[in-house]
């Protein structure tokens, strides 16, 4: 696989929930057959990774054993890495991630920044992939009673790096993370919004960054027809799209979504405008030297 750590273009990672219960939708590709199809859709429309999950994480879910979600993602991570189709698998236990690397995927995408399971860390080092650190602070049970912050910029900032700090002690190299701010994790739609107005500053952490806004409530809700009522999940894609494109601007290395081909044919525009963006990797090289510091 290229390594899209370090990508030019902006990365479009398209999910995959094999769950009977993920927010949007659950229980659409449960059958293997249907997320394989879906999965070779994602990547024909565009999507540079596949992110497969086999457990829910919106606000509120029930946890599932390990036994169950690798029975759910392993023979999709097989099928279509065999396709040749570049895959992440969306998990926060060791047990899985080990499990999906062996069959063929590239990345491990960890909602929990390496906070739920301990032994990730060994896992991501010996294997030599991309690791996904997103900011969490409890699993779905908990998240609501966990969105209460001083400074919600400074605080996600600060705690994102302590998980890399964490990470690059347990031998994980530099160049293979990944950040996430976790929108919808232990946030309200106002953390959302005042972490999405200033994504700079978490570029800034000198690290890719994936931003993942895609049909989430508070889209939902910015949407509400005169009588309050949210968007429906399923009409949220241009808002999606839109959170997108304004992400890549501000720096983000790439952007989690379910519509594959609305995000990057909008990218595709962007992208023809010439419009500047910094990479890490460039960001790195601009300023060595200068006496500056380094609801799924």
């Amino acid at each position: 696989m290229t390594d899209l750590v370090r990508a030019d273009a902006p990365v479009v990672m398209g999910v995959l929930n094999v769950t009977p219960d993920s927010f949007s939708d659950g229980g659409r590709y449960a059958d293997l057959a249907a997320a394989v199809a879906h999965g070779v859709r994602l990547r024909d429309a565009g999507a540079d990774l596949v992110d497969v999950g086999g457990e829910s994480t919106r606000p509120g879910a029930d946890r599932i054993d390990a036994e169950t979600e690798i029975a759910r993602v392993l023979p999709v991570v097989r099928e279509l890495s065999a396709a040749g189709i570049p895959v992440s698998i969306d998990t926060s236990r060791a047990r899985v991630a080990e499990a999906a690397l062996a069959a063929g995927a590239d990345v491990v995408n960890d909602v929990s920044g390496g906070l739920a399971d301990p032994d990730m860390a060994r896992v991501v080092r010996d294997g030599g992939c991309p690791w996904v650190l997103m900011h969490w602070r409890g699993h779905s049970r908990q998240m609501r009673d966990l969105a209460t912050y001083t400074d919600v910029l400074a605080d996600v900032r600060a705690e994102l790096g302590q998980r890399v700090d964490a990470a690059l002690a347990a031998g994980v190299a530099a160049d293979r993370i990944i950040v996430d701010p976790g929108l919808g994790f232990a946030k309200t739609a106002a953390h959302n919004w005042e972490l999405s107005a200033r994504l700079p500053e978490l570029v800034d952490l000198g690290f890719p960054l994936l931003f993942g806004a895609s049909r989430k409530s508070y889209l939902g809700r910015l949407l509400a027809d005169p009588a309050g009522a949210p968007r429906p999940t399923a009409e949220r894609e241009a808002a999606t799209v839109a959170t997108s494109v304004l992400a890549v601007a501000a720096g983000a290395w790439g952007v989690r979504v379910h519509d594959v081909r609305g995000t990057a044919d909008a990218l595709a525009v962007w992208r023809a405008t010439g419009s500047p963006r910094l990479t890490t990797a460039a960001r790195a090289d601009a300023t060595a030297g200068a006496g500056n510091g380094g609801d799924r």
